[in-house]
C-alpha cells in the first residue's frame, strides 16, 4: 500500500472489499470503482470539483423527505431513471417510465368509474382501457396505482402546508374480470420539476428548462406477473419531444377525444368532458 499511486489505486480499492466471488455485489461495486476512477483521471478532477460533487449531494440528502426524494430527481434530471426503465422493460411489455420523486405506497382505494379528481377544478378526464398479458389475454384483477398533478400543474403533496391532503388525485383501482378499468380524473398540465432544491441548481447551470409534459404515473401489478412503472402521455400537448426527464416514449402517448353525446361510455362517478384509452401490457414474472 506505501507504493500505491494514481494508476494502482483502482485496483487496490477493490481488493479491499472482500464480496463473494462471483457475486452480483461484486461485479457492481467493482465496475463502479472502475468508472469512478476512470472519468476522474480522464477530466483530472480538481480539489474544488471534488468537494463540489459532495456538497451538491450532501445538499440533496438534506433536502430529501419521505415524500420529496431528491436523489429521484437528480436520477430522472440526467436521464439515469429512463435508462433503467429502458434497460428493464420486457419483450411486449409497455414501456416503463419514470416513478417520479412523489410517489406514495399507500393511496386509497377507489372503485371503478370513481373520481380521482374529487370536485377540484379543470377539464374531467375518462381514463379508460385493458389490462393484458404478452400474449393479448386480460388479466383479471390487476391492481392499477395512479397519481398525478392537477389542471395547474401541482401535485397536492406539495402543497400540504396549505391545507392539501397528500393523498389526493392518487387511487389504486382494481380491474374488473376482464381486466377492464376505467375512471374520471382532472386533466393534468405541464409542470416544472421541483426548481428550489440542489437538482433546480444544476438545471439553470446547464441551461436546462425544468418543464414535464402532461402525464399521468401508474404502476400496474398482477399475480404472477412483473410489475411495470410507467407514465401515459396525451399526443398534440407540450414538451413531448423536450420532456425534462426523458419519460416520453412514442408508445405511450394516447390520443385525446372531446367527449360527444353519441359516446358509449362505461358508468362513472362524473360526466366526463374529454376521454382517452390506454391499455397495459404485463409480462410474466421470472
Amino acid at each position: 500500500m506505501r507504493d500505491i499511486n494514481q494508476f494502482t489505486i483502482t485496483e487496490a480499492v477493490k481488493a479491499s472489499f472482500k464480496t463473494a466471488e462471483g457475486s452480483r455485489l461484486k461485479f457492481l461495486l467493482e465496475a463502479f470503482i472502475d468508472h469512478l476512477h476512470d472519468y476522474t483521471r480522464e477530466v483530472n478532477l480538481t480539489h474544488d470539483e471534488w468537494i463540489g460533487v459532495l456538497n451538491f449531494l450532501y445538499d440533496c440528502g438534506q433536502i430529501s423527505t419521505p415524500e420529496r426524494h431528491e436523489f429521484i430527481l437528480l436520477s430522472d434530471v440526467l436521464g439515469f431513471s429512463a435508462l433503467v426503465d429502458m434497460i428493464n422493460t420486457r419483450g411486449g411489455a409497455t414501456e416503463g417510465s419514470n416513478l417520479g420523486p412523489f410517489y406514495l405506497d399507500d393511496a386509497p382505494r377507489m372503485a371503478l368509474g370513481g373520481d380521482l379528481g374529487r370536485g377540484r377544478d379543470g377539464a374531467v378526464l375518462l381514463v379508460q382501457g385493458q389490462v393484458r398479458d404478452t400474449l393479448g389475454n386480460p388479466i383479471p384483477g390487476a391492481v392499477i396505482d395512479t397519481w398525478q398533478a392537477d389542471a395547474a400543474g401541482t401535485y397536492p403533496i406539495q402543497e400540504q402546508a396549505s391545507g392539501q391532503d397528500k393523498f389526493d388525485l392518487r387511487a389504486i383501482i382494481t380491474a374488473n374480470d376482464k381486466g377492464e378499468y376505467w375512471y374520471t380524473t382532472v386533466l393534468p398540465k405541464p409542470y416544472t420539476v421541483p426548481y428550489d432544491g440542489p437538482v433546480g441548481r444544476l438545471l439553470r447551470a446547464g441551461q436546462r428548462h425544468s418543464w414535464r409534459a402532461s402525464h399521468l404515473h401508474y404502476i400496474i401489478r398482477a399475480e404472477g406477473y412483473r410489475a411495470i412503472t410507467t407514465e401515459m402521455f396525451f399526443e398534440a400537448t407540450e414538451y413531448l419531444d423536450n420532456d425534462a426527464v426523458f419519460g416520453v416514449r412514442r408508445s405511450l402517448v394516447t390520443k385525446l377525444e372531446t367527449v360527444k353525446k353519441t359516446d358509449t361510455l362505461p358508468p362513472t362517478d362524473k360526466k366526463p368532458d374529454a376521454k382517452c384509452a390506454f391499455d397495459f401490457v404485463l409480462a410474466p414474472a421470472g
